[in-house]
């Protein structure tokens, strides 16, 4: 009986051993075996609070970091960011479900970006189980009739299209009138808020996030899809079309793109705007095979009002690449506000001083040499509505930028961070040389776009007025 006994615990002993190493115990399993880092954690916890506080914008401790060790420096930075939007006093996502007209939640907007503003959404998930990447997310933005019948036919159509597994969030706008807008800043911040506090729950795949809409809300996502399209994998604005000064086709390389018109949708241009953009897409797409992956279409004897449902199952075929070798980005404002980021890029500096130009940054890596151009754009209309003065049609100049700041960050999906480096900023040689990987730039492009995918270990900066 002892001898059995002692089999027995010798059985139970190798369980909990072999449980503990594959960290199951206590219902914790650690993916991929990465380690937090305890001791490095305290300090970028305490920082990110100060972040999201508004208290702190930048980390700057000195402290090299191993490559060998990248996995575990980024799951304890990703931890670290958990950990403090945890603790941040904020209106959160409310709890996950099934998305059904039960399931909605109310943000209060900020009230220096838009007085007396409440955002009710719908929060939740269609489908039986979890994907193990996480559920992809799809981004609603509705149109401009009666916002209450508008975000109800929004909960309707959204349910019956064919894309489970998938989460939604259906947001109602929180003021109607003629200043209201899906592109403004007040919508901005409830669309960052939603992205990171969507990653940070752990259930929504990062490099599967979509939006679309219908009609104002195809104008909005047409516009958002450009602004923030280094968080897509795709975007499919319907009954819209956007005049291209709006909404740069250059930002959508690197995602896919629908655009669905009716081709009798006259009203405020929409099907001649579809055609430009169309035909922008097609230029583009041309020059670089594969970057500029499209379908935009004018259905055939339809008006303001098209079958929906194709948009978002086409969107769903298609996930993110957040480490592109080749970006392109026009950082235009949107309501006064410009972009800080794009991919692995983060401007210290604009190198427009106002608005009559746009700072545009064209990157290409090859093996460990990086050519990065920076140019002012400047935009001449050469179509305009007679009716209400809508510029239709543009024509761009560019020179190259003279002055500026820029960080290039890096990570071992875009070089060799082993090896030297070459980069070159508008045909002339900034940097050769091995980078020195450092925690605090994990830490600072963390913070700098809330995306467990884009924690970089190295950065380069640029100050082109020393050029």
């Amino acid at each position: 009986m002892k001898t059995v006994n002692k089999s027995i615990k010798a059985a139970i002993f190798l369980f909990v051993l072999v449980a503990w190493n594959m960290g199951m115990v206590n219902g914790n399993p650690v993916q991929d075996e990465k380690r937090i880092d305890e001791k490095k954690k305290q300090p970028i916890t305490a920082f990110f609070m100060d972040y999201l506080n508004g208290k702190e914008s930048a980390y700057n401790r000195k402290s090299s970091l191993n490559l060998s060790k990248l996995v575990d420096a980024r799951a304890t930075v990703w931890e670290a960011w958990k950990t403090a939007n945890d603790g941040f006093s904020e209106q959160k996502l409310i709890s996950f479900g099934k998305l059904d007209a039960n399931r909605s939640g109310r943000w209060q907007l900020p009230a220096d970006l838009e007085p007396r503003a409440i955002m009710p959404y719908y929060w939740g998930f269609k489908g039986e189980n979890m994907p193990d990447e996480g559920y992809p997310l799809f981004l609603y933005t509705h149109g401009s009739g009666p916002k209450a019948n508008e975000w109800a036919t929004g909960l309707k159509i959204c349910s019956m299209f064919e894309d489970a597994p998938s989460v939604y969030f259906i947001p109602q706008i929180p003021n109607e009138g003629e200043y209201y807008r899906w592109w403004q800043r007040s919508k901005q911040f409830t669309f960052e808020k939603l992205l990171r506090l969507a990653f940070v729950s752990g259930q929504i795949d990062p490099n599967r996030v979509y939006i679309f809409g219908i009609s104002e809300g195809g104008y909005g996502s047409q516009r958002l899809a450009s602004f923030y399209a280094d968080y897509w994998a795709a975007a499919g604005p319907m009954a819209g079309g956007e005049p291209l000064k709006n909404a740069p086709v250059e930002n959508c390389r690197n995602i896919a793109f629908s655009l669905r018109t009716g081709a009798l949708d006259n009203g405020f241009y929409r099907n001649k705007l579809t055609t430009y953009t169309n035909e922008e897409f097609n230029r583009l797409e041309k020059e670089n095979p594969g970057s500029f992956i499209h379908k935009i279409e004018l259905i055939p004897g339809m008006g303001h009002g098209i079958d929906y449902r194709p948009t978002t199952p086409w969107m769903k075929q298609y996930t993110r690449n957040p480490y592109p070798k080749k970006i392109s980005w026009e950082n235009f404002e949107m309501d006064g506000r410009y972009r800080d980021g794009f991919y692995n890029l983060f401007v210290l500096e604009r190198s427009n001083k106002d608005t009559k130009s746009r700072t545009r940054y064209d990157m290409t890596i090859s093996g460990n040499t990086i050519n990065l151009d920076v140019r002012l754009v400047t935009y001449k209309a050469v179509e305009i509505d007679p009716q209400w003065g809508i510029e239709l049609k543009f024509e761009k100049t560019y020179q190259p930028a003279t002055s500026g700041k820029i960080r290039v960050y890096l990570s071992p999906e875009l070089v060799d961070l082993n090896e030297e480096i070459t980069l070159i900023v508008n045909g002339k040689e900034v940097f050769r040389g091995k980078v020195t990987p450092e925690w605090k730039h994990l830490v600072n492009s963390c913070a700098a776009f809330f995306d467990p995918e884009r924690l970089y270990p190295a950065a380069i900066d640029v100050d082109l007025k020393k050029m």
